[in-house]
């Protein structure tokens, strides 16, 4: 068993000196003609070449997108590597929507900012002019709106969800990339994005796209 680890780390090890995993990738952007933000480790563009590891970023209409499988897409409207901050907008301009399906637990994303338990209500009925529908979740016949989660739910009302985001619906909060800022954590890796690099320990959870060498560490590792 002892060899065994031995033999793990002697490989990692050479991998990891023979194929790095630069912050120093050149920069690409969607478009050069509109205030697109650059993309870089750890992101990386569908397509790009040469193919590196990182979260995987694409162009539509020159704007540039990420897909998130709990949701859909959004559109990427900067990236602070200095902060680590993904600022994004809902194309749909429905940031409560986000809130209410974006499934952030089996990612490396998580809010940037502060969040907070709030109640998603479905109603009937209008509630009274205190508390504020969420225009976007409505309809003619239903209202929704976002709540304390120790308010007592209205008979007219059910429970949609309880979840932990950034703001509740205010009609004073215009611009729906408000909250609607990520940011990133990738173990093993080194925060500053001039050394760059994930170390040995993480290389087994996050390895650059090599095929050749990739398909051979993972044929050596099953065969024990």
């Amino acid at each position: 068993m002892a060899s065994f680890f031995f033999f793990i780390l002697f490989v990692t090890s050479f991998y990891a000196n023979t194929n790095p995993i630069e912050a120093s990738w050149p920069a690409v952007k969607c478009s050069h003609d509109t205030p697109e933000p650059d993309i870089h480790f750890p992101f990386r563009l569908k397509g790009q070449l040469p193919q590196h590891s990182g979260f995987e970023l694409f162009c539509k209409e020159n704007t540039t997108m990420i897909h998130f499988p709990s949701y859909g897409d959004l559109v990427v409207k900067s990236i602070s590597y200095d902060t680590k901050k993904l600022q994004l907008l809902d194309p749909k301009n429905c940031v409560h929507e986000v809130f209410l399906n974006l499934n952030l637990s089996t990612s490396l994303f998580r809010y940037y900012y502060v969040v907070k338990n709030y109640t998603y209500l479905n109603c009937s009925a209008r509630l009274p002019p205190s508390f504020k529908k969420v225009p976007c979740l409505s309809g003619s016949t239903h209202f929704v709106y976002t709540v304390k989660p120790s308010l007592a739910v209205p008979l007219s009302c059910s429970v949609v969800k309880t979840i932990a985001i950034p703001f509740a619906y205010s009609p004073y909060i215009s611009d729906n990339t408000f909250g609607l800022g990520l940011t990133w954590e990738l173990p093993g890796c080194e925060d500053s994005e001039g050394k760059g690099g994930l170390s040995k320990t993480a290389l087994l959870n996050y390895i650059p796209y090599r095929p050749g060498k990739f398909s051979l560490l993972l044929l050596i590792i099953n065969s024990f």
